[in-house]
């Protein structure tokens, strides 16, 4: 009977969207695409400060990847504004990489707030294509709140576990779906044709743990979170580092 009443639910959220489907298929949406970066900087301090110890701790051992000369080169996929850079070690050298590329002024901002980073350079690309990054050429992979958006979990992974070098690490940390027992589970299933759309893409009820698991890491340190003081439908998170 639940599942009925979810599929019910679910069905009314999709006619209330209608407009916003009609506005992605005639290219309207796009204009949301650019103002989204601007709204994505300024809830970033406010999740920042919310996630602060868990970031900190997630980013605690990145230093442990390191070559034998003290360098680490990291890259992250779906960098936004730069969110993670106060969590990463001094001298790191990152590579930025993100499929919108109006997220560049406020990466910029970023950036000049960070400056005990290497920037190498900024790619517009998704993380399903990175074939401009060579093969085996990073320590470090970084992923955080992104993976609920991408078109192919599993063709990310294999782009990250191609783009590392032996041993290289993967970190993570992002929103899934909650248990199927929970009320979250309710609404995240509900409400997620409007999220989609508010999130510029972002999918609630993804198992993304799954696709870690089956990614064919080498090792992997997982753990499942329910994020402190974040809105409920994001709240239940996975957190941790594969390597390769």
């Amino acid at each position: 009977m639940r599942s009925c009443l979810i599929k019910s639910c679910r069905f009314i959220c999709l006619i209330l969207t209608l407009p916003l489907h009609l506005m992605e298929i005639t290219g309207l949406y796009g204009m949301y695409k650019r103002l989204f970066p601007l709204l994505a900087y300024n809830i970033t301090f406010s999740y920042n400060d919310k996630m602060h110890k868990t970031k900190r701790d997630l980013f605690r051992n990145l230093g442990t990847f390191a070559n034998t000369d003290g360098t680490l080169r990291l890259l992250e996929i779906g960098c936004g504004s730069g969110a993670n850079f106060r969590f990463y070690p001094y001298g790191c050298t990152v590579i930025c990489t993100d499929p919108n590329p109006h997220f560049e002024k406020y990466l910029r901002m970023s950036m000049e707030a960070n400056k005990h980073l290497t920037y190498e350079t900024f790619m517009v690309v998704s993380g399903e294509d990175m074939e401009k990054v060579e093969e085996g050429s990073v320590d470090v992979v970084v992923c955080t709140l992104v993976l609920c958006s991408v078109r192919n979990v599993q063709e990310v992974l294999q782009e990250v576990r191609r783009i590392l070098k032996p041993g290289g690490a993967f970190y993570f940390l992002e929103h899934v779906e909650s248990d199927p027992s929970s009320r979250t589970f309710f609404f995240q299933h509900v409400f997620e044709p409007l999220w989609y759309y508010l999130g510029d893409g972002c999918m609630i009820t993804k198992k993304t743990w799954r696709d870690i698991e089956a990614a064919g890491f080498s090792e992997l340190h997982l753990k499942h979170i329910e994020a402190p003081k974040v809105s409920r439908m994001i709240r239940p998170h996975i957190m941790g580092y594969s390597i390769k």
